[in-house]
């Protein structure tokens, strides 16, 4: 990468190197004062500063983060997959309809139900969490700082659930997951509120979003995960529609190709 020779009203140091003549030349006296090297460079640096012009070369940092937050949040729907890859190895039966997601995190076994990749369940709950945190804050000049603040603490949240096991520690697990459901719907909500103006149709699909997902969350909640028929559809419910809307808001701050460079 080579910069372009800047023009600052007098030659620089580039231009008078590529212009000066070979130091044969008789007219090289012209270019070069008789002094020695340390008034030359004196001269030199009595001039106005020029800098080197990399024009596009240096990327736009912002953007640049902004991209990496898509991408965290674009990849976040995957985590549907981690859900049907443990439910595939549960014994006993597991329904997606009525049984919760935390079921298949428990540790434990019996006769009756065991999940075998218990850990894979657990680690997708610690692991997108990571993701959407960590794409809430990359993404926080678009989000605003509520909505981010609100994703951090969902993110937060869905770690916190990994690391307690629903078998482990009833009462702890809740008190990890309860802000997930509660953070998220909301953020949907107000980032519908903030785009109104912007996209008007993404606006309208995010509060629509954010509010069947926080009707799901209070009848999951309130119902108990264990207690209702369709506890873990209520619970689904309030959860995968938020892995599509963010990938949603997502795709405008994906990163492109464009004239050979990455870039918005």
């Amino acid at each position: 990468m080579k910069p372009r020779p800047a023009s600052c009203g007098k030659t620089n140091q580039i231009q008078w190197l590529r212009l000066r003549p070979a130091r044969s030349s008789p007219s090289a006296r012209s270019y070069v004062p008789r002094a020695s090297w340390a008034a030359t460079k004196r001269w030199r640096s009595t001039g106005p500063v020029c800098r080197p012009d990399y024009g596009d070369v240096v990327p736009d940092l912002p953007a640049r983060a902004a991209q990496l937050g898509a991408l965290a949040f674009l990849l976040r729907p995957t985590y549907i997959a981690t859900e049907v890859v443990t439910a595939a190895a549960t014994t006993g039966g597991y329904s997606f309809v009525s049984d919760s997601v935390s079921k298949l995190g428990e540790v434990g076994c019996s006769e009756a139900y065991c999940s075998p990749r218990h850990a894979v369940m657990n680690g997708s709950f610690m692991g997108y969490g990571v993701l959407l945190a960590g794409g809430a804050l990359l993404l926080a000049r678009p989000l605003g700082p509520w909505v981010t603040g609100l994703l951090v603490v969902s993110g937060v949240s869905s770690y916190a659930t990994g690391l307690a096991p629903l078998d482990q520690d009833a009462t702890l697990h809740a008190i990890a997951a309860t802000p997930l459901f509660v953070a998220q719907p909301l953020a949907l909500v107000l980032l519908g509120v903030r785009l109104r103006e912007d996209r008007p149709r993404l606006a309208r699909a995010l509060l629509a979003t954010g509010a069947v997902t926080a009707a799901a969350a209070i009848g999951f909640i309130v119902s108990g995960d264990r207690s209702f028929e369709a506890g873990g559809a209520l619970e689904r419910l309030a959860l995968w529609p938020v892995l599509f809307g963010l990938a949603g808001v997502a795709w405008e701050h994906r990163p492109r190709r464009r004239d050979g460079q990455l870039g918005r």
